[in-house]
């Protein structure tokens, strides 16, 4: 990232984003959760991209440079928390479950930021044992630093739904099979699969947050069915595909 914004405060509030709309790369000396009520929310930084809907959080620790996309209309909620204050004991982003109470917290806290009251600060100690009880979700696409990788992460993320096996796509990029299953596994801590899903995951809560019928979104993400689609969907995320935009 260049060009990098210092905002040393992580600022408390809410605002609205367009579908499309970016806030360009800054850091803050702050930690800061980072929460949609509605469309999907991407926070990119050098190592990669983490994706949440409407029922996940982004945490981001002090320091992090990052930017935001919002894909879909976007009801942002930013919480910012001293750098000595990390309930979450974690030094990289991390994709957070968001409950129907941790949810309301988040909402309520981010309502009035000019609030001191003794009320408030009761309210932002509950929300901070809620995040310590948010299961952590693997919701991210790794940026790759090997330039043979980078070229077959590309061809993937340019059409999702190209059947082609890793061989076949080494093939296409001049890399055998074995050396790119390394590098997945050695810079992701992944295999192939494993993040081709990720990638087909990410650009399908794209395609819904734009209300894509979820039969185009299971064929243009490479998904055989659309009950293929739909049973990755909701174990991945908890609810189907069909209902995503309801409940954001």
């Amino acid at each position: 990232m260049s060009n990098i914004r210092h905002t040393p405060t992580a600022p408390t509030r809410a605002k609205v984003l367009s579908a499309g709309e970016r806030i360009d790369a800054h850091r803050h000396d702050d930690h800061q959760i980072v929460y949609a009520g509605s469309g999907v929310l991407a926070v990119t930084t050098d190592a990669g991209t983490w994706f949440a809907p409407a029922n996940r959080a982004i945490w981001v620790p002090a320091g992090t440079a990052h930017a935001h996309r919002a894909h879909g209309h976007l009801d942002l909620h930013l919480v910012g928390l001293p750098a000595d204050d990390n309930p979450l004991v974690l030094d990289a982003p991390t994709v957070l479950t968001v409950g129907p109470l941790l949810r309301e917290l988040i909402l309520a806290y981010t309502r009035d930021p000019d609030d001191d009251s003794p009320e408030r600060r009761r309210l932002l100690a509950v929300l901070r044992d809620q995040l310590r009880a948010s299961p952590q979700q693997p919701l991210r696409l790794p940026t790759p630093t090997d330039p043979r990788l980078a070229a077959v992460c590309a061809l993937v993320h340019a059409d999702p739904a190209d059947p082609r096996t890793l061989a076949a796509l080494g093939a296409a990029t001049g890399v055998g099979e074995r050396t790119l299953s390394r590098l997945f596994r050695h810079e992701f801590g992944m295999t192939f699969p494993q993040w081709r899903t990720q990638s087909r995951l990410y650009h399908a809560l794209r395609l819904l947050a734009e209300d894509t019928p979820v039969t185009t979104v299971a064929h243009r993400c490479g998904w055989s069915s659309a009950s293929a689609f739909i049973d990755v969907f909701r174990r991945s995320f908890g609810y189907t595909p069909g209902t995503h935009n309801r409940r954001a």
